[in-house]
């Protein structure tokens, strides 16, 4: 599982890894939640970003069912009102399915069991699928899913985290440009509660969770991902060199993320559009995670 707070390059990770010959790469944000998810983040993040909760008095239609999968379910079923309609995408949602009732009758319900059933149905019915045949690993992305990082481990014993990281200026400044932007004040919160999750989780299983910043990423991304790679016991792939999604090369990571053109420059760029007060503010409020991850000369 991949994951990162808003506009910290998920998406663009996403596309890194996408083309690779091992890894089947959900094709969207695989937002696993459902409503069931009810606990002390529930006012703060929202339910297609969490890790699933299922009822225990369900049958495996309705588990199905529950998982909100939002972008890939609209462009599946309503492919026209889709952000991601101009890309071609071969996909029943009911034949995935019929493919999951077969997967979870084989190994039972359980948390873990259906997420896992969850994304081997859905490249199994992807037609338009680019097959290496070597695939052996299955990716998902979900933002700030960090904050149940723990959990996921726990669920599936041989699972890996990548937790994405950049630094928070440049960050707030992309999520300033949605329609409805979150505050700088709970924006930095919320990123540096990813930050405290993701170096906890490290130091509780520190072979299995990865934090990647993504100023190093954008620096050299066939390096450090194949790093990465090795860690995951694949061998690199110069797809790794540049972003894609199901093998077709990307100009820009956009409609998948906010961020644009995935280049140091144009990281470095985006901090600078905000004002001295808020990159003031931003220093502020996201200390001590600045000298934790490398940012703190990063304005210099």
């Amino acid at each position: 599982m991949l994951s990162a707070m808003y506009e910290n390059g998920g998406n663009t990770t996403h596309r890194f890894l996408d083309g690779h010959p091992c890894l089947y790469v959900y094709p969207f944000e695989s937002q696993l939640g459902t409503r069931l998810v009810y606990d002390h983040f529930r006012s703060m993040v929202p339910h297609k970003y969490r890790w699933p909760v299922f009822d225990l008095s369900a049958s495996p239609i309705d588990d199905y069912r529950a998982i909100i999968d939002e972008e890939c379910k609209i462009r599946a079923r309503t492919p026209y009102v889709s952000k991601f309609r101009a890309w071609r995408f071969d996909f029943d949602d009911e034949k995935r399915l019929d493919r999951y009732l077969k997967y979870v009758a084989e190994t039972g319900r359980s948390r873990g069991d259906n997420v896992a059933a969850f994304f081997r149905a859905t490249f199994d019915v992807w037609d338009n699928l680019n097959r290496s045949g070597e695939e052996c690993i299955w990716v998902g992305y979900s933002p700030v899913l960090t904050l149940d990082a723990e959990k996921v481990l726990l669920d599936l014993p041989t699972a890996h985290f990548l937790h994405v990281v950049r630094n928070p200026w440049s960050a707030y400044a992309d999520t300033k440009k949605r329609p409805v932007p979150l505050s700088l004040a709970f924006y930095v919160q919320l990123w540096a509660l990813n930050q405290y999750y993701a170096l906890q989780v490290k130091e509780l299983f520190p072979e299995r969770m990865h934090i990647l910043r993504l100023e190093d990423e954008l620096a050299d991304p066939y390096t450090v991902l194949s790093q990465l790679c090795a860690k995951w016991g694949i061998q690199p792939s110069d797809s790794l060199r540049r972003i894609s999604w199901n093998g077709v090369p990307m100009d820009q990571v956009f409609p998948w993320g906010t961020i644009r053109v995935p280049t140091l420059e144009a990281n470095q760029a985006v901090a600078c559009e905000l004002s001295n007060d808020e990159k003031r503010e931003i220093r502020i409020r996201a200390q001590p995670y600045l000298n934790l991850l490398g940012y703190e000369n990063f304005l210099c």
